[in-house]
């Protein structure tokens, strides 16, 4: 049976490239830090992101959480959005690991913070109060459609951070669909940020890993907070490798997912019983509503039939990434709709 997963970018598998890296990996033993290729790919990622030192870690959570322990003290805050990924995808950990509390203001429909109420939630200097440890922004954000903030975004909440001491760390999991939706160096998109992290397992395709990238003396501490939580990994180049590969030769590709969501999205507008603006659609992430039927029910029989990504509830994400063509993308729509008119007609 031939399958279309939609469920996340995170499904993709590793290239041949990537493979032939991993297998032939010069190694040594990351926590001694003479992993020669974990290394290299620090290294990269740094200048890449315009930072000056970058550390391997096993997944966008832990870098994130990485961030925030090394950011703030025990009984600190750290100011997110409501619909941001640190706060509602990422047990809790700051709070329930990190002694952290979580200080959410709105996301507006781009995933942008307001600075009014970015300013509003800093916390005074007062034995009252938890002090502001910390400031997040997420670029693209998960939950907002993949909307891409742009540099003067960015710029117009570190402001806000640098007013006060406090400092910004952005979730950047997928920074480099940023960088290729808005043609702007991901450098760039990143450079007011004190730290940031990207996810080398979704659109870039990886089989794992995360880098957290900043100052030389952030990544330092941020070693610490790495092996404290069990981050610390032996000889690492053999995933660190296929990281390499993914930034050479994986971040202009993400242009054709991108292409590929506006054709999911402009197809799915024109079945019934589903309710998408295609316009909606920015970069490889395409949300839409199931109006009729049972979402649950419509999502075993797409299962059954291959679709993978459908929920039990009414609002669906579906998403691009390596290894769905625009053939997969109409075979999908057909099945969709067919499965739909039967739905509807049972």
């Amino acid at each position: 049976m031939r399958i279309v997963d939609f469920r996340s970018d995170t499904v993709t598998h590793p290239t041949p490239e990537m493979r032939r890296a991993m297998a032939e990996a010069e190694l040594g033993d990351d926590v001694y830090g003479d992993d020669p290729t974990v290394n290299r790919l620090q290294e990269m990622a740094a200048e890449r992101l315009g930072k000056q030192a970058a550390v391997f870690v096993a997944s966008g959570t832990m870098g994130n959480f990485v961030a925030a322990l090394t950011h703030c003290g025990r009984g600190d805050e750290m100011i997110v959005g409501d619909k941001a990924h640190m706060f509602n995808a990422e047990g809790g950990g700051a709070s329930a690991l990190g002694g952290i509390a979580y200080h959410t203001v709105p996301n507006d429909d781009r995933g942008m913070l307001d600075p009014d109420d970015v300013e509003a939630a800093v916390r005074p200097i007062d034995s009252h109060y938890a002090p502001t440890g910390m400031i997040a922004l997420e670029n693209t954000h998960n939950s907002c459609g993949g909307a891409a903030l742009t540099q003067e975004d960015t710029r117009t909440i570190a402001d806000v951070a640098r007013r006060h001491g406090v400092p910004l760390h952005l979730d950047g999991a997928r920074i480099f669909n940023a960088a290729v939706h808005l043609e702007t160096p991901v450098s760039e998109l990143v450079q007011d940020a004190d730290s940031v992290s990207f996810c080398l397992s979704k659109g870039l395709s990886g089989p794992v890993g995360s880098l957290l990238c900043g100052s030389n003396e952030f990544i330092d501490r941020a070693h610490r907070w790495r092996k404290t939580i069990g981050g610390g990994m032996r000889q690492v180049g053999i995933v660190a490798a296929a990281g390499i590969v993914a930034l050479d030769t994986m971040v202009e590709r993400l242009a054709e997912d991108h292409t590929n969501a506006r054709r999911l999205s402009k197809g799915l507008s024109r079945i019934p019983g589903i309710s998408i603006d295609p316009n909606d659609s920015h970069t490889n992430l395409v949300f839409f509503d199931v109006v009729d039927g049972n979402p649950a029910d419509l999502a075993r029989r797409l299962w059954e039939r291959g679709i993978k990504g459908g929920k039990p509830t009414r609002k669906w994400r579906f998403v691009l990434h390596y290894g769905i063509t625009p053939d997969d993308v109409d075979y999908a729509l057909d099945i969709i709709e067919s499965t739909l008119r039967k739905h509807a007609s049972t």
